[in-house]
C-alpha cells in the first residue's frame, strides 16, 4: 500500500512540478512540517479553521489582487469571502440556508430547504464533489486524500528533487518557489503570480445569514443555488485543467435506434433520423456525457460568472426569455427537446433553457461566387467567435439530421442544443448567423429556431428570406444566406421591427462599398481585414483561399468553430476549437452531406 501511494504521489506531483532535475539540499522533515497544517485542512482532517490569503496575478497584462477569507465552522457551515477590485462574492452556508451575496451589486440570493447530496457545497467531502475526474486537478485531490505530510515531502525532495535554499529559506522547482515564514503560513510564487496563505484554528461563532441590511434579498430555490455553485465550479475545473480524456476523447463509433455517432477526422458527427421524439431520444442517448458538459458550461459555470458580472441570476433571465419565446417555437422542436431531456434524465425545463442561450454571438461571414471565384462556384464562410472560455468545444458535434417529412440538413453545433447557428441543407441552402445587440427583445421566434426552420423547410433563397420577413424576430442579428443552386447570396440585418437585405455588390454604410459577386459581413478591424482579403484575392478564390479568408485575425481568439460551405457540392469543411487553440488554428474536416445522408438507414440498432 505504501509503495502504491508513493508511486501515485510521484506521478501526481510530476504533472504539476516536472522540469529539469535539480539537487536536493534539505531533509524532507523540514518540508513536511510546513506542509502539515495545509494538508490537514485540504484533506478534511481539520474540521474547524480560518484561512486567510491573497493572490496577486496577471490578468489582461496587469497585476490584480484577489483576497480570500474562508471559515469552516463544522461539517455543514462555512463562510467564504472573495474580493477583487471589480468583483466581490460572499457565501454564507448554514444548516438550514445558503446565501450568495454580490456586495458590489447590492444583491444577495438566499435559499432555504433541502439540497442534493451530490450537488451541494456542504463542507464535508466538498473537495471530491467540486473536482471532476475529467480535470487534471483530480490528481491533486488524489494526492491530498492519500498523502501524509511526510510521504509527500519525501516524494518532493527525493523523487522530484525539490531544492531548499538555506539562505532565503525557500523551496523551489523551476519557476515555482515557496516558503513557510511561520507555522500555518505559506508564501508561494509561480512565475509572476504571488500567493500568501495563513491558517488559524481560532474560529469565531457563525453569525446569522438571514439578515442582509445592505443588499436586496432575492429568494431562490436552495437546491438550484447550491447545484449552480457546485456544478459550475466542477465544470470550471475541467475547462481550466482538462484531463487527457477531455483533450483526447476516446473516438468510438456507436449506434442506437434512429441514431449513430461517428468520428470523422477526429470530429464527432451524429446522424439522427425519424420523428421529433425519435431524434431527440437518439440525440440524448448518443451524446449524454457531452450534453451534460454543455449544460454545465452554460447553465452553471457561465451562470456564476454572469451573476458576478451583472448581479442577476442567469437562470431567471433564461427562464423569462423562454417564457416569451416559447409561443413562437414549433411544437415539433419542443417535442424533440423534451425527448432529449428524458433520455438524459434531466428536467425538460433545463433543456429548454439551454436552447435559448445563444444570444450574444460575435462573428464573421461571407459568400463569394461568380467572378470572385476560380470556378464560379459559391463558397460560403462562417466564423463563430464565441466563448471558448466556457468549454463548449468539449461538446462540439456536427449533426446530420433526416427528419420525417422535412429536408435533411447538416447542423454544426453542440451536444444538447437542437437549434442552429451554422448549417446547410440537402437543397443547397446554407446559413450562418452573427449576433448583435438587443438582448431582452424576446417576443418573437428565437434566432436558432428560425435557422433550424430554414434548414428543414426552405428549398430556395427566396423562401429563406420570406421566412425572416414573415415571422416575428428577436434581438438584433446579422446573417449570410446562400443558395448553391442559383449562385445567389444575401447579407441580412434583422431586428424585431424590421429586416434589411444587402445584396452582392451593394454598398452599405455599415459594411462599406460593394464588392462584385460577394457579400462580406463582420465588424470593426475584422471587417476591414476580411474586405481587404476578398478584394486582394478576387477572381482567384477557391476552397483553400476561402479557408484562408477566415484565418486570424478575421477569426478572434475566442473562435469556437469555422465552417466553409460549398452548397452546390453538398460539402462542408468544419474546424473546431480545442482547449489550447481556437478553431482558426485547427485543421478542417471535409464532410459530404449527401454521402452521409445516403448512408443513413431505418434499421434499428438491435438489428446490427
Amino acid at each position: 500500500m505504501l509503495k502504491s501511494t508513493r508511486l501515485r504521489l510521484c506521478v501526481v506531483a510530476s504533472v504539476f512540478l516536472a522540469v529539469d532535475p535539480i539537487v536536493v539540499s534539505a531533509s524532507p522533515e523540514k518540508l513536511a512540517d510546513g506542509l502539515r497544517p495545509f494538508l490537514s485542512v485540504l484533506s478534511g482532517e481539520q474540521k474547524r479553521f480560518e484561512l486567510n490569503g491573497s493572490a496577486e496575478v496577471i490578468i489582461d497584462r496587469k497585476p490584480q489582487t484577489i483576497s480570500l477569507r474562508l471559515i469552516r465552522f463544522d461539517d455543514e457551515q462555512f463562510d467564504l469571502d472573495l474580493t477583487h477590485q471589480d468583483y466581490a462574492v460572499r457565501i454564507r452556508r448554514r444548516t438550514d440556508l445558503t446565501a450568495f451575496e454580490l456586495p458590489k451589486h447590492g444583491v444577495v440570493f438566499v435559499g432555504h430547504g433541502m439540497v442534493s447530496k451530490s450537488d451541494c457545497i456542504q463542507p464535508q467531502g466538498i473537495v471530491k464533489r467540486l473536482v471532476s475526474p475529467a480535470s487534471q486537478a483530480a490528481a491533486v485531490v488524489d494526492l491530498v486524500i492519500h498523502a501524509t505530510p511526510d510521504s509527500l515531502a519525501q516524494v518532493l525532495t527525493t523523487l522530484l528533487e525539490v531544492r531548499f535554499d538555506a539562505k532565503s529559506g525557500r523551496w523551489s522547482k523551476g519557476d515555482t518557489a515557496w516558503n513557510f515564514p511561520a507555522p500555518g503560513k505559506l508564501e508561494l510564487a509561480i512565475a509572476k503570480s504571488r500567493v500568501t496563505l495563513g491558517i488559524s484554528q481560532s474560529v469565531p461563532k457563525p453569525v446569522s445569514a438571514d439578515a442582509w441590511p445592505d443588499s436586496k434579498v432575492v429568494a431562490i430555490d436552495r437546491a438550484e443555488l447550491e447545484r449552480t455553485l457546485a456544478r459550475g465550479v466542477r465544470r470550471a475545473g475541467e475547462i481550466l485543467a482538462p484531463s487527457t480524456a477531455l483533450k483526447n476523447p476516446a473516438q468510438s463509433n456507436r449506434k442506437v435506434d434512429n441514431g449513430e455517432l461517428r468520428w470523422i477526422g477526429g470530429q464527432r458527427v451524429a446522424l439522427l433520423q425519424g420523428s421529433p421524439e425519435e431524434i431527440g431520444r437518439a440525440h440524448g442517448e448518443l451524446l449524454a456525457v457531452e450534453s451534460r458538459r454543455c449544460i454545465d458550461s452554460v447553465l452553471y459555470t457561465f451562470a456564476i460568472a454572469q451573476a458576478i458580472r451583472t448581479g442577476r441570476w442567469f437562470r431567471h433571465d433564461l427562464d423569462l426569455a423562454y417564457e416569451r419565446l416559447a409561443p413562437h417555437i414549433p411544437e415539433r422542436h419542443k417535442v424533440e427537446t423534451r425527448a432529449m431531456a428524458r433520455s438524459l434524465g434531466i428536467d425538460p425545463k433545463v433543456a429548454e433553457s439551454l436552447n435559448v442561450f445563444p444570444e450574444l454571438f460575435h462573428c464573421s461571414g461571407f459568400a463569394v461566387f461568380g467572378k470572385a471565384t476560380t470556378d464560379g462556384k459559391l463558397y460560403h464562410g462562417r466564423v463563430l467567435d464565441y466563448m471558448t472560455t466556457i468549454g463548449l468545444q468539449d461538446s462540439a458535434t456536427t449533426f446530420i439530421v433526416k427528419p420525417d417529412g422535412k429536408i435533411p440538413f447538416a447542423n454544426v453545433g453542440y451536444a444538447g442544443f437542437i437549434g442552429s447557428v451554422s448549417g446547410m441543407n440537402a437543397r443547397q441552402i446554407s446559413l450562418g448567423e452573427m449576433g448583435g445587440r438587443g438582448e431582452g427583445k424576446w417576443d418573437g421566434v428565437p434566432m436558432a429556431t428560425l435557422m433550424r426552420r430554414a434548414l428543414e423547410e426552405c428549398e430556395t433563397l427566396d423562401e429563406v428570406m420570406n421566412l425572416w420577413k414573415n415571422n416575428p424576430r428577436t434581438c438584433e442579428y446579422y446573417y449570410v444566406f446562400a443558395d448553391g443552386k442559383t449562385n445567389r447570396a444575401v447579407g441580412v440585418a434583422a431586428f424585431p421591427e424590421s429586416v434589411e437585405f444587402v445584396f452582392p455588390g451593394q454598398a452599405d454604410p455599415r459594411l462599406g462599398e460593394g464588392i462584385v459577386d460577394a457579400v462580406v459581413l463582420s465588424a470593426d478591424a475584422r471587417l476591414k481585414t476580411l474586405r481587404e482579403r476578398v478584394q486582394a484575392k478576387h477572381g482567384r478564390i477557391d476552397v483553400e483561399t476561402a479557408k484562408w479568408l477566415m484565418s486570424r485575425p478575421v477569426a478572434m481568439q475566442s473562435n469556437l468553430h469555422k465552417v466553409l460551405f460549398v452548397p452546390a457540392d453538398g460539402v462542408l469543411y468544419v474546424a473546431n476549437a480545442d482547449h489550447k487553440r481556437p478553431a482558426a488554428e485547427r485543421p478542417y474536416v471535409r464532410l459530404d452531406l449527401n454521402e452521409l445522408i445516403g448512408t443513413m438507414t431505418n434499421a434499428r440498432a438491435a438489428d446490427d
